[in-house]
């Protein structure tokens, strides 16, 4: 299971640690967050098991209901919230922070922290990194392009060729997300994404030459940082006894999470341009994806005109 602690939270967002004499190791296990007011009018029958888990945001209604309690309620109210099991609590648009909840974070240890962010700024950027972070990680051998807005991950036997086609689909103006080893991970049932583990972010090993950084060969454009993966093509030798799919009609999948992922099996030999055939991939999914099928409208067309013949 993966670890994401209050400090990671602080160093990814760059929030304020208001309470400065509290560790920030404490260990974030949910995915949800929570906005607790009705915790804080002292419905609390909900406030229990995971609920007590989740990231806590005080956010623009909160704060400004917090200032109609006097300091007894106030104080009464937001006990609620202090629990061994509370990672952190997180304060919106700067609000400032009750003296009496500082009383409470101090006895309890739980820290507080502040951000300048809007509320439903905060709320959707930690939800998206707690979803990236928290979820659960595969790694595939093969390298992770984005070509024309298609996320394709391409796989095969070490040697088949994969990083120098990926190279040459960068030198085309395609980007490069991971080469070698794609981290995937579901944010949710249909969306699979992949990304570089830290240390090979930018690089592409070449044979013959080794390996390059892509940013500063290429510039910018030619990477990315996470991409859904919609597509995956996998390289295999030319194989004379196998009858390779010439028309198109049915699509064979594979299976990622709890994501079926559409995939195509690209024969290997000299004198075929991988880089142009999973260009051409990628556009022909593209079209599917939008209602477009080439091979169901040639068979159309092809049994169309057979009808035709047969009447004449």
């Amino acid at each position: 299971m993966n670890v994401v602690t209050v400090a990671d939270l602080v160093q990814e967002l760059k929030l304020e640690v208001i309470t400065k004499e509290i560790s920030l190791d404490r260990k974030i296990t949910e995915q949800m967050i929570s906005r607790p007011g009705m915790e804080l009018a002292g419905v609390i029958e909900y406030f229990r098991d995971s609920a007590k888990r989740r990231v806590q945001i005080i956010g623009t209604k909160e704060w400004l209901y917090l200032q109609t309690l006097d300091s007894q309620t106030r104080k009464e109210r937001a006990r609620v919230l202090f629990t061994e099991d509370t990672p952190v609590i997180i304060f919106s648009k700067n609000f400032e922070i009750p003296e009496e909840m500082m009383e409470l974070a101090n006895e309890t240890q739980v820290p507080m922290l502040r951000s300048q962010k809007e509320t439903t700024v905060l709320f959707t950027s930690i939800s998206n990194y707690l979803e990236e972070a928290l979820s659960p990680i595969e790694s595939v051998h093969g390298v992770l392009v984005d070509v024309n807005g298609i996320g394709v991950l391409i796989t095969g036997k070490s040697s088949i060729g994969k990083s120098e086609t990926a190279l040459e689909l960068i030198h085309r103006g395609h980007q490069l997300i991971a080469d070698d080893r794609v981290d995937i991970y579901e944010k949710e049932p249909g969306l699979v994404v992949g990304r570089a583990p830290e240390l090979l972010q930018q690089f592409i090993e070449v044979r013959g030459i080794g390996i390059i950084n892509v940013v500063e060969m290429f510039g910018a454009r030619a990477y990315r940082h996470k991409k859904r993966v919609t597509l995956m093509i996998e390289l295999e030798d030319w194989n004379n006894e196998k009858i390779y799919n010439r028309i198109g009609l049915s699509d064979e999948t594979t299976r990622l999470f709890n994501t079926d992922i559409t995939k195509i099996t690209i024969p290997v030999r000299p004198g075929r341009s991988i880089a142009s055939l999973i260009e051409v991939a990628a556009m022909n999914h593209r079209l599917k994806v939008m209602g477009y099928n080439a091979a169901e409208a040639f068979t159309n067309q092809l049994n169309s005109y057979i009808q035709n013949k047969n009447n004449q």
